[in-house]
């Protein structure tokens, strides 16, 4: 069996850290180097019940997309959620490691991942990374559908290809639009409403959209043809990269003869629990139901 720190090496290789954001935190959060890693855990937020999973698996890993103290922090104490993960984990000898942003601008990255779950081809990068000489690697992902199809059908398929949670999927756009071409960011993406809006694409996937950045583009839409959007969660956006990520540690495991044993986390941690649909207003037009919930 590889000790960590063999492991943590092959995770570098994959997501190198430089290639995180400057306010980002990924890397190793707790460990020892020369432990031994057998069976490998892949979940998107480290929170209590991902680090209780990794426990009852026997998990000697546990990696994570979403860093457990993006801010900083000057205490481990176990009397706070995060420092009962720590604890939790270093008791039962559990190292933490963390790509985020990094993971975000690989080649194949989060939006890869997201992209290939829906059906769409992925055509180039959203925002270039100008340090790739091979123009692969960068934030979100532009797509193509090979047929167009109206928006109401598109948002089924999107949320048809990601795991469920309460939120479904929303889009703002009339419903018989034709889509073909699609911008797509895992996690929260209304930062890049310009680069999508100078892609010229059909319709906008992402996640967390906020109400004025989403009013202020679905009106510059109206203007000047822009996108339909289309919102999900930002949980499920982002969870299609953690069997991605299997897979990649997969073939590192085969290529060293290292026989890992890697497992993806199904427990839905999206922090929302239930939906109800609103009810139209008196004498106002029902909402448009432009697919089955998630």
């Amino acid at each position: 069996m590889p000790a960590l720190s063999d492991v943590i090496a092959a995770l570098d290789d994959l997501w190198p850290p430089e290639w995180a954001e400057r306010w980002d935190a990924v890397g190793t959060v707790c460990g020892d180097p020369d432990a031994e890693v057998n069976r490998v855990l892949i979940a998107v937020d480290p929170v209590r019940e991902i680090a209780d999973e990794a426990v009852e698996l026997g998990a000697d890993l546990l990696l994570t997309h979403h860093p457990l103290y993006l801010r900083g922090t000057n205490t481990v104490w176990a009397g706070t959620f995060k420092g009962r993960v720590v604890h939790t984990l270093i008791r039962n000898d559990i190292a933490l490691h963390v790509a985020h942003t990094n993971a975000d601008r690989a080649d194949p990255g989060v939006s890869d991942a997201l992209a290939g779950a829906i059906g769409l081809r992925v055509v180039a990068p959203l925002v270039p990374d100008p340090a790739d000489p091979t123009g692969r690697r960068g934030l979100g992902r532009i797509c193509e559908l090979d047929a167009p199809e109206p928006l109401a059908r598109f948002v089924r398929r999107v949320a048809a290809g990601l795991p469920a949670t309460a939120q479904g999927v929303r889009a703002a756009g009339d419903p018989e639009r034709p889509i073909r071409t699609v911008a797509v960011c895992g996690g929260s993406g209304d930062s890049l409403f310009d680069e999508v809006r100078a892609a010229g694409v059909d319709a906008y996937v992402t996640a967390d959209l906020r109400h004025h950045p989403a009013s202020e583009a679905v009106q510059h839409g109206a203007l000047d043809g822009g996108p339909a959007l289309v919102d999900a969660a930002h949980w499920a956006t982002e969870w299609p990269w953690c069997e991605q990520a299997a897979a990649e540690l997969d073939a590192v495991s085969e290529r060293h003869g290292w026989g890992l044993r890697v497992h993806v986390s199904r427990t839905v941690t999206d922090p929302w629990t239930t939906h109800a649909a609103s009810a139209p207003a008196d004498g106002a037009a029902p909402t448009t139901d432009t697919g089955a919930p998630n």
